[in-house]
C-alpha cells in the first residue's frame, strides 16, 4: 500500500497510525496538496489527501473509507471500530465529530490565510463549531472511566480526536485553551506519548 499525504493532516495521520498499529506495511509519500498538486491529481481528481493506493492499484480517497477497509483485513476482535452496538455507533459519532472539527480547523485556516478580506462572520462560525464539538467530546470522554474511549484497547475514535487536537493547536495557536478541557488534555497527552504517535507525526507546515 501507498499512503499519500503529509502527517500534519489529521486525516492522513489517523490512517498512518492505524496502519502502523495493525502492522500493515505501507509506503508513505509525504506530498502536499499545494506543492505536489499534479502528483496527487493522478490519484485523486479532487486533489485531496489522504489517498491510499491498494496493492491492486485501486485508490481509496476518504480516510473513513480507508479505515473501514483496513479493519476488514484484521480479525474482527482486533478491529479498532467496535463491532457491536451501542459502542459501534457511539464510536462512529465521536469520530465524525472529530473529523468534522478537523474540517473546520482547515476551513478557518484558509479563511485567515488565503483571503485578502477575512470574513469575521465565517471565522466566528467556525470558532463556535469547534468550541461546541470540544465541549461535547470533553463531556463524553469525562463520562468514561476506561483506559481508552471505548474500553481497554485503542480505537479509531481515540486516534481521530488526538490527531485533530494537535492540528488545532498547531494551525491556530491560542484559539482554545486545552486546560479548559481536562479530560481531552489528559487523553491527548497519554496517546501523544506513545511511540507510534511520535513516529507518525509532522509539525504543521502552512501552505505557501
Amino acid at each position: 500500500m501507498i499512503l499519500i499525504g503529509q502527517y500534519d493532516s489529521p486525516f492522513v495521520r489517523r490512517v498512518g497510525i492505524a496502519l502502523t498499529l495493525y502492522g500493515i506495511p505501507f509506503e508513505h509519500r509525504p506530498w502536499g496538496v499545494f506543492g505536489d498538486t499534479d502528483k496527487i491529481r493522478e490519484y485523486n481528481p479532487l486533489v485531496r489527501v489522504p489517498a491510499l493506493v491498494l496493492d491492486d492499484g485501486e485508490v481509496l480517497i476518504e480516510s473513513h473509507l480507508m479505515l473501514d477497509y483496513i479493519d476488514s483485513l484484521v480479525p474482527p476482535e482486533q478491529a479498532m471500530f467496535p463491532r457491536t452496538e451501542p459502542a459501534r455507533h457511539q464510536a462512529l459519532k465521536v469520530t465524525a465529530l472529530a473529523t468534522g472539527m478537523a474540517d473546520k480547523v482547515v476551513s478557518l485556516f484558509y479563511e485567515k490565510r488565503l483571503h485578502t478580506e477575512v470574513s469575521q462572520v465565517w471565522v466566528e462560525r467556525c470558532r463556535g463549531q469547534i468550541s461546541g464539538v470540544l465541549a461535547v467530546l470533553e463531556a463524553d470522554r469525562a463520562s468514561r472511566g476506561s483506559a481508552y474511549w471505548f474500553g481497554d484497547r485503542i480505537g479509531h475514535a481515540d486516534i481521530a480526536v488526538v490527531a485533530v487536537l494537535r492540528s488545532l493547536a498547531e494551525a491556530h495557536p491560542g484559539l482554545i485553551a486545552i486546560a479548559d478541557y481536562p479530560a481531552l488534555a489528559a487523553h491527548s497527552e497519554k496517546l501523544e506519548a506513545m511511540p507510534v504517535f511520535q513516529t507518525i507525526m509532522q509539525p504543521f507546515i502552512p501552505p505557501t
